[in-house]
């Protein structure tokens, strides 16, 4: 599935990954391919990327805020104040504040 993060100032990242966590306002959900669609609210909390591997992304000084998790280096982590999360046919969308 296809996972696009986007903010008020660019996108933060772009790319095919196997799963994402996200903190909705009712608590921390995650996606997987083929979920049913879904719109959500978020709150403060940290995404989670689970991804297959790295090799293909970028870390320059746009994407500073992602980094991979502390006890798994195939999931990178992004912290959030707010936002809004979309999925639908395998693509899920984050505008996150």
């Amino acid at each position: 599935m296809y996972l696009e993060i986007v903010s008020p100032e660019a996108t933060l990242f772009s790319s095919e990954v196997d799963s994402v966590t996200v903190p909705g306002i009712n608590g921390e959900f995650q996606m997987l391919n083929n979920h049913a669609p879904i719109v959500s609210l978020l709150k403060k909390g940290v995404v989670k990327i689970h991804t297959h591997t790295k090799t293909h992304l970028v870390f320059d000084e746009l994407h500073a805020e992602i980094v991979p998790h502390i006890d798994d280096d195939k999931v990178l982590t992004l912290p959030i104040n707010s936002g809004t999360v979309e999925m639908k046919d395998n693509k899920i969308i984050v505008l996150a504040d």
